[in-house]
């Protein structure tokens, strides 16, 4: 059996897959081969590890595939790509990170730690008065999340240790609150924090309407897919004091763009696209993969699968 791992894994993620990996299993680590290779090797595979173009599979599925592994949560650019073998995501895997980067950021927002940060890299004391009387609660503040995944529901459980009131929206989930844009159009005059875990295919979901509708003094939180913001509407009501503040782990454009306003707005917290992020992350998408392939092995349901059509 062939095993064609197209991710760039760490040296020592490498070291535990070749340790951990069936005896019977042979290797490709595509980041090895010319460009030129990497399609034909992916062609010979048995089992894909990885996020390969999906222009790759305009030629077809690789004829001896049975298992494909993303090592990611989102999946949004295969929706249109057909592989008519099972396919799992990275599940929760990334949740309870991206909710700690989330609720880290907010308190960092509220408690004005970014600008601390700066005064003690300046080596500047500038007493009490300058940050402490602007400084602001996570307790009790009021949120919705958009999406009620697991992400989402990660951050319900973290935000309840500072007795927020979360309410999640999604169209079908029977755990929302809210259900359409109308509900959250009526919700949003009285939200104090909007954290938006959306897939890719949501679009350009949280529009220039909804921001307007924020109260002046709320916060825009994102960690889904930077596609589904309004960037240029979210950079205007923060350009104009008509939002308290952003805390951006994505943006549209990645890595942002040197001209964009993002970088310079005093109540912006850009965390670049790590909140996934955690120690040891390789080894434990490897420990993923391990637990499927003894799936396929034996015979048992696949953790993760998911409907690339759907989207989830």
């Amino acid at each position: 059996m062939h095993l064609f791992v197209y991710s760039p894994l760490s040296t020592s993620a490498r070291a535990h897959l070749q340790r951990q990996r069936p005896t019977d299993w042979t290797l490709t680590f595509g980041p090895d081969l010319a460009p030129e290779q990497q399609q034909a090797a992916f062609q010979m595979a048995d089992v894909l590890l990885g996020n390969p173009p999906p222009a790759w599979f305009e030629a077809g599925t690789p004829p001896s595939l049975k298992f494909w592994q993303i090592d990611s949560a989102g999946f949004e650019r295969y929706r249109k790509v057909d592989v008519a073998v099972p396919t799992a995501n990275m599940g929760d895997f990334f949740a309870w990170p991206c909710a700690e980067t989330m609720v880290g950021g907010l308190l960092a927002l509220y408690r004005h730690l970014p600008e601390l940060a700066v005064l003690q890299a300046e080596k500047k004391w500038v007493g009490g008065a300058f940050v402490r009387n602007r400084s602001g609660l996570l307790r009790g503040k009021r949120v919705v999340v958009l999406g009620a995944g697991a992400i989402g529901q990660a951050l319900r459980k973290q935000l309840g240790g500072f007795d927020c009131l979360v309410q999640f929206l999604a169209r079908t989930s029977p755990q929302a609150e809210l259900h359409s844009k109308e509900d959250l159009l009526a919700a949003l005059p009285e939200t104090d924090i909007v954290i938006n875990t959306l897939p890719g295919s949501a679009d350009g979901f949280f529009s220039a309407e909804l921001i307007a509708a924020m109260r002046p003094d709320s916060i825009y939180a994102s960690v889904g897919r930077g596609n589904t913001t309004d960037e240029p509407a979210l950079i205007a009501a923060l350009q104009n004091q008509r939002l308290g503040g952003a805390l951006l782990d994505v943006t549209a454009t990645e890595p942002l763009p040197l001209d964009s306003p993002l970088w310079g707005l005093p109540n912006v917290l850009l965390t670049q696209h790590t909140g996934g992020g955690q120690a040891f992350e390789d080894e434990s998408k490897v420990d993923v993969l391990l637990r499927n392939l003894e799936n396929l092995r034996t015979g048992q349901p696949f953790e993760n699968l998911v409907d690339l059509s759907r989207g989830y």
